[in-house]
């Protein structure tokens, strides 16, 4: 088990090395020739955050969440658009569903819901914390002691590094305490609990690793979960979007309110897909 648990662990933190690295990249180019012009794009571009970090959400992997993250610690992104793309990112669902050959107009109404409540999610805390915190590169290297003097490419390797390791061990972590526990029991949680159902299931969402899609899914597919139940996890599931934010985001008490807005997201959500009756 422990052989299996490494094995997949490093598999699904490799897969984000790409994304990591080009974050990096992309930040530090910014801080180094990016200037008052690219300031005012940004800015611009920050009115539609939310709509475009909502839709780059959905694509089947966690990377989009991890480069939110680092995107929104160097204040590039607003609160807005970094919840758009916790609220719709989808992880392991898909390719699950795919797998599992339901039809595509489940896995379309799954989408369409999660784009739906992202969107309207990221405007809406958008427009309430307007000009609190405007989006602007701040000064990245020296705020992450990166050594820039050896030059971007350099940087943006050691951030990448730095973070990528941090991910696997907490990964790590989780997977062989999930390994441990069982799915069953995290199963039992949300059997016959309509009601507490909803929060038990957004509680394993935000468990920041691609296990938790991966269960709730299985659960929704085998009859033991609710629509709105699995609508819960899946809006607070972020992968491994809340581990990179912890890490690279000094302000613990701004995580801490990010965390619990997602998590209430989450269960309002599912909770409004309940009340609806909607059928997947």
């Amino acid at each position: 088990m422990f052989l299996d648990v490494l094995y997949d662990t490093c598999i699904d933190s490799i897969k984000l090395l790409p994304f990591l690295f080009l974050t990096y990249l992309a930040m530090e180019c910014m801080e180094h020739w990016a200037g008052e012009r690219m300031q005012k794009v940004i800015r611009r571009s920050g009115k539609a955050g939310p709509a475009i970090g909502g839709l780059l959400g959905i694509f089947p992997q966690c990377g989009f969440s991890a480069a939110a993250a680092n995107l929104y610690a160097g204040r590039i992104i607003t609160l807005g658009t970094l919840l758009a793309v916790f609220l719709s990112t989808s992880d392991e669902m898909i390719p699950i569903m795919v797998s599992e050959n339901v039809g595509i107009s489940m896995i379309v109404k799954i989408l369409f819901f999660k784009v739906f409540f992202a969107l309207t999610a990221g405007f809406l805390i958008d427009f309430v914390f307007k000009g609190r915190k405007e989006p602007q590169i701040e000064h990245f290297c020296e705020h992450h002691h990166c050594h820039c003097e050896r030059g971007i490419l350099n940087s943006a390797i050691n951030h990448t590094w730095k973070i990528f390791l941090y991910i696997m061990i907490i990964s790590f972590v989780l997977n062989f305490a999930i390994a441990m526990i069982g799915e069953g029991v995290l199963a039992a949680m949300v059997l016959d609990k309509p009601v507490f159902g909803l929060f038990a299931a957004a509680l394993v969402g935000m468990i920041p690793n691609c296990a938790s899609s991966v269960i709730l899914t299985q659960l929704y597919l085998s009859g033991v979960l609710s629509t709105g139940a699995l609508m819960a996890g899946l809006l607070a599931g972020s992968g491994v979007g809340f581990l990179v934010l912890f890490r690279v985001n000094d302000d613990r008490r701004e995580n801490l309110r990010i965390f619990s807005l997602l998590y209430a997201i989450g269960v309002i959500g599912g909770a409004v897909i309940q009340l609806l009756g909607v059928k997947f």
